[in-house]
Formats: C-alpha cells, structure tokens, sequence
C-alpha cells in the first residue's frame, strides 16, 4: 500500500470515530470543509487572515490543539454559512458554533496527520461521495 493510500485509510478511520461520536454534524463539518472555497487549505488560511493562525495551526501540528470559541467560529465562518448550517441541523446558531467549536479542531487535527495540510488531491472526500 502507498503512503497516500495508508494516508487516506488512517484519515477516513479517523473520521469514522468521529463521526460514530457527533453523529451527523462530523460528516456535515467535513463538507463544510470541502466546500470551503480551497477546501481544507482555503478553510486554515481563513484562520490566518482572521487572525487566529496560531490556533489553527495547532490543529494542523503534532502538538496539543488550543482551543476555539464559538465567538471565534463565528467571526471565521460568518452568520450566513452558520444559519445554513444550523437550519440543516435544526439547532441554532449558537449551538452550531459551540459544536463546531470542540469538532473542528479534531476534524483538522485528523486531516493532518503528519503536521502538513495535504494537497487538494488527497483530502478524503466526504462520506457519501
């Protein structure tokens, strides 16, 4: 087995348990990511722009990922992808900020295993797809 395919299988058993662990909302953030405009790498330079690059850059890492608050997920995403995302979901907004505020970190975490945003090419697709 190629590292890409070793890759892709650890990433895609990743988000099985997390997806086994947050039910719907761990596939629905993992679309979310991919259709972020540049997908997961469109989604960490967000991050930087909105001045949190020192947090997203500890998901990425191999080291321990700060946290983020729902305030902060909503000054990244924007009201409107969150509305959208919680009329998906049936929840309000502030609840989808605060799950995704504990999912994301760990959905980034499991992308990146070794530290590096992988290239477009490699991101697992959503499942489903």
């Amino acid at each position: 087995m190629g590292f890409m395919e070793n890759l892709k299988g650890q990433v895609g058993a990743a988000l099985g348990n997390l997806a086994t662990q947050h039910g719907g909302m761990a596939a629905s953030a993992m679309a979310l990511i991919n259709e972020h405009p540049g997908g997961l790498s469109g989604l960490v330079q967000t991050f930087e722009a909105q001045g949190l690059g020192g947090v997203v850059s500890s998901w990425v890492g191999t080291g321990t990922n700060q946290p983020i608050t729902a305030a902060q997920i909503q000054q990244v995403l924007g009201n409107e992808k969150l509305q959208a995302f919680a009329t998906q979901h049936g929840i309000d907004v502030n609840q989808v900020s605060t799950q995704l505020a504990t999912l994301l970190p760990q959905l980034v975490d499991q992308l990146t295993p070794h530290g590096t945003v992988p290239p477009a090419a490699a991101a697992p697709a959503t499942p489903g797809s």
